[in-house]
């Protein structure tokens, strides 16, 4: 007798027997073939058994100082793959020469895509960045979003003499390190 477990948030709950089960999936967005393991045995020692499916899906995130693909790339800033609440999963992703960011594996489907939820955690040092959760799904096994990441703004730095009000240092340097 088939028993179908629904799953929410990665675990669904059912009564089974002691026995041996072959099992299939039906998940939206992944490559359901890529089920492991195939077949459980159920014994009265274990109460929990863990499944993992795979995705082939690609999301490039192409980052730009405009957000544009005619803006110039940004080399080295870093995204991850997240939940919903900014939980963090896998490997951190840097942008390559061309700006570009690529995580591999992630669900697709023409109807119905899971959201794909990611956050920037950094760039190149010279621009500034959204480091929300951001989530997008993909219709197609292959896409690219366009991300903005703007210059740092200008910012005036004065220096006066500590000892008379407002006199202004004629030369020198200050040196900020984050």
């Amino acid at each position: 007798m088939a028993k179908i477990v629904t799953i929410t948030n990665g675990t669904g709950q059912t009564e089974l027997i002691n026995d041996t089960y072959t099992a299939t999936a039906e998940v939206t967005g992944y490559d359901n073939a890529s089920l492991t393991p195939s077949s459980i045995t159920v014994d009265a020692a274990t109460n929990t058994y863990a499944f993992t499916i795979s995705a082939t899906g690609t999301l490039t995130l192409h980052v730009t100082d405009t957000g544009t693909t005619a803006g110039t790339p940004i080399v080295g800033a870093t995204f991850i793959r997240t939940d919903s609440t900014g939980t963090e999963y896998g490997s951190v992703i840097t942008t390559d020469t061309e700006g570009n960011a690529v995580f591999n594996n992630v669900p697709f489907a023409d109807t119905g895509a899971p959201l794909v939820y990611y956050k920037q955690t950094a760039s190149d040092g010279d621009h500034e960045f959204d480091s929300t959760v951001q989530s997008t799904s993909l219709a197609t096994q292959t896409e690219t979003i366009e991300i903005i990441n703007t210059p740092g703004a200008t910012r005036t730095i004065n220096l006066t003499d500590a000892n008379y009000d407002n006199l202004p240092i004629d030369s020198g340097s200050i040196t900020l390190t984050n």
